[in-house]
């Protein structure tokens, strides 16, 4: 333990994986605020600390069997010139489960069906709301952890690394659902966001790697043409306002 605090590879290995891990973790974020938006404001709260803490024991149990997480990369069956793995299933099953799931929840905006969380019980839709994101929380704790693998050789780093993002997910992740809730359109456009991602999963449990880079700064770019029509929107709401 001694010789990785004083090793500068060791510390260029854990600022380079915490920083992917931040990045990979922008996923779980979008998703926990999108979907913590339909239940009431105390249970929200709650279902974003349960989301973040099984993310990050998900993670954690994840790294402590990693002989039989490499495992799941083995092949196990072929099927059109294709050889797939339980990573892949399960990347696939997720990202169809965001794709169906994002564009259940554009249908219920643009159709502006709001009765849905009221024709169920408080308590079923917060059930519910766990279980979609204990759903996606296996999904992106699996691609996070192969990920860092790959980049580490010591699982210390590796723990620090997941340790430190999961912090960084959970501090940011209320902001981010604030917003989420008090601007309506930057929902819709998290929900594409959404779609896109459950695309890349799919794509990457068919062997074609979409190029992360490609998929955040599209992230990026809409999000700061976003800011800028909620900040255009607020300064026309304040200039139309009578002075005193």
């Amino acid at each position: 333990m001694m010789h990785l605090l004083t090793s500068p590879e060791a510390w260029a290995a854990l600022l380079t994986l915490t920083a992917l891990e931040i990045v990979l973790g922008i996923d779980n974020v979008i998703f926990i605020s999108v979907i913590v938006a339909r239940i009431p404001k105390q249970q929200a709260h709650r279902a974003r600390q349960i989301g973040l803490a099984l993310a990050l024991v998900f993670r954690i149990i994840l790294l402590s069997v990693l002989v039989w997480l490499i495992g799941l990369t083995a092949p196990v069956f072929s099927f059109a010139g294709f050889d797939f793995s339980w990573r892949d299933l399960i990347l696939i099953g997720g990202g169809l489960f965001l794709i169906a799931k994002a564009t259940h929840e554009i249908h219920g905006e643009v159709e502006a069906d709001e009765g849905e969380g009221e024709e169920k019980s408080a308590g079923n839709a917060f059930f519910w709301v766990i279980v979609q994101i204990v759903i996606i929380d296996i999904v992106f704790s699996l691609d996070s952890i192969i990920t860092a693998i790959g980049m580490a050789q010591d699982i210390e780093i590796m723990v620090a690394a997941v340790v430190i993002a999961c912090l960084i997910m959970y501090i940011s992740s209320g902001p981010v659902s604030r917003f989420v809730a008090e601007h309506p359109t930057t929902k819709m456009l998290a929900l594409a966001f959404l779609v896109l991602i459950g695309v890349a999963l799919v794509a990457d449990g068919f062997h074609f790697h979409i190029p992360r880079g490609y998929i955040y700064f599209a992230i990026a770019f809409s999000a700061a043409v976003e800011f800028f029509n909620v900040l255009a929107k607020r300064n026309r709401k304040k200039a139309s306002k009578p002075s005193a």
